[in-house]
């Protein structure tokens, strides 16, 4: 998967900007901080899920003054190529097209452009709570497999009726609420077993790929390890009947899979709490490497690799180890500051103030 053209039309900073990146290899996007680097970025991304990875709502990524905004690219996927435009229209529905054609769901657009995006927000990964490892778990189940999105929806769904089934019960469960609660479980039961499964099958995939990049990386051998860990055990439909009399006392959703984590361990200790922030830096970033890796192995198209700011969170070693080691394909990063010296990008732009030149 390529990109060849980007066009952006008033899209946060930028009035209107053309970019035309290297068609394989390392692309680099140099300027100040506020000039508009990671908006450029975040413009690619937004065009593979519709969504910003910065998750900014769609009011903040069209420019001041405007009342749309339009990013628009040519990409080639698999030798095919596919025109995709997306107007941002706050306030109602965005208008997407693929080769001219209107897009009647944004699901339909997954799969046609893939990219794997790392920022600095990513140490999260490593520091934050269970949900940030969940929704990268999803995502890049997702990526692989976009099936896995009307999953995910039917998910949140499930979960919402339930929640608000056991609010306006206030813990006192009626024989009507009860029925309506057994078909809530038993879906619920249904979808988060099988998310589960597939959330677990992806870690068992992308372990020992972690393992490798964190050794290119950090140019250190460190026991890494990842585990997908379960609120409950047993059949899910066992644990929600448990659970229930708790759920209805306490009017939340106790078990299922927006309950459980993705544990990270490195030298046998919880990465969250015991590893460096050198080691949480370098974790995360092969975090994200491992599963453009694994994405990459899947049917489809490679991802385009988006690598936003990351030298301000690797030192010198780290980045030199990540430019000798960057994926084969095309790759996009930005940088605040001079490169390190390994770095050999086949193009290299400079944006001042939402102007690229």
């Amino acid at each position: 998967m390529t990109l060849r053209r980007l066009w952006l039309e008033d899209f946060r900073n930028y009035a209107a900007a053309e970019f035309v990146p290297a068609p394989d290899g390392l692309s680099v996007i140099a300027g100040g901080n506020g000039d508009g680097k990671t908006n450029l970025l975040e413009a690619i991304g937004y065009l593979a899920t519709l969504t910003s990875f910065r998750s900014a709502p769609n009011e903040a990524l069209v420019r001041r003054g405007a009342t749309t905004a339009v990013v628009r690219a040519d990409t080639d996927h698999s030798g095919r190529t596919v025109l995709i435009e997306a107007e941002l229209r706050p306030g109602r529905r965005d208008r997407v097209l693929v080769n001219r054609q209107v897009l009647a769901r944004s699901r339909d657009l997954l799969g046609s452009f893939r990219v794997s995006v790392f920022a600095p927000d990513d140490l999260a990964l490593v520091q934050g709570g269970p949900a940030e490892r969940r929704r990268f778990l999803d995502d890049a189940l997702v990526a692989s497999h976009p099936r896995f999105d009307a999953l995910r929806g039917h998910l949140e769904r499930v979960l919402r009726q339930r929640g608000a089934l056991l609010k306006n019960v206030a813990g006192r469960l009626d024989a009507a609420a009860a029925v309506t609660l057994d078909v809530w479980d038993d879906k619920l039961a249904r979808i988060g077993e099988e998310l589960a499964a597939a959330r677990e099958v992806l870690v068992a995939d992308v372990e020992p790929v972690v393992v490798k990049s964190y050794d290119q990386v950090a140019g250190t051998s460190v026991a890494v390890s990842l585990a997908y860990v379960r609120s409950w055990e047993g059949p899910l439909a066992d644990a929600l009947a448990e659970a229930r009399d708790g759920d209805v006392r306490r009017g939340v959703n106790g078990v299922g899979p927006h309950r459980d984590d993705l544990a990270l361990t490195v030298d046998g200790l919880p990465a969250r709490t015991h590893a460096s922030r050198g080691e949480q830096r370098s974790l995360a970033l092969a975090l994200r490497l491992a599963v453009h890796e694994v994405i990459t192995k899947t049917p489809g198209a490679a991802p385009i690799l988006l690598l936003d700011d990351v030298f301000s969170e690797l030192d010198a070693a780290r980045s030199e180890a990540l430019l000798a080691h960057l994926p084969p394909g095309q790759a996009l990063l930005t940088t605040a500051g001079p490169l390190p010296p390994a770095a050999r990008p086949q193009v290299l732009v400079e944006v001042h103030a939402g102007a690229l030149r």
